[in-house]
């Protein structure tokens, strides 16, 4: 039995997170406390893909939690899960220097009627 359970963690954990974490192979994501919480919240609703590509602090994370509460049906996580997930989220996929794009200049965003300005 031994045998088997590290033979599955070794086919889950297949790199390394840029703190020298293990990264799940299917999920992409930092393997540390939280990790189970964040797989079986987020990943019910959405790829993982999506929180590994974000980035923001403890209170970004919950503003996104509360927004997907509001508008995408989320529903009320226990207070220590949420506590959880938050903590995790704020210290995996904190800001970073790389963090996500500036926002496009308006000028680079097509018109409201549809069409590109050229």
């Amino acid at each position: 039995m031994r045998t088997l359970a590290v033979l599955l963690l070794s086919v889950a954990v297949t790199t390394l997170a840029a703190d020298d974490r293990p990264t799940d192979s299917r999920t992409g994501l930092v393997i540390d406390d939280g990790w189970v919480l964040v797989n079986g919240h987020c990943g019910a609703c959405h790829s993982h893909r999506l929180v590994t590509a974000q980035r923001g602090d403890a209170e970004f994370w919950l503003d996104t939690i509360r927004w997907m509460q509001r508008t995408q049906n989320l529903w009320d996580l226990p207070a220590d899960q949420e506590q959880a997930i938050v903590a995790y989220l704020a210290k995996h996929y904190n800001e970073t220097e790389w963090g996500r794009r500036p926002a496009l200049s308006p000028t680079l965003l097509p018109s409201a009627s549809g069409s590109a300005d050229r």
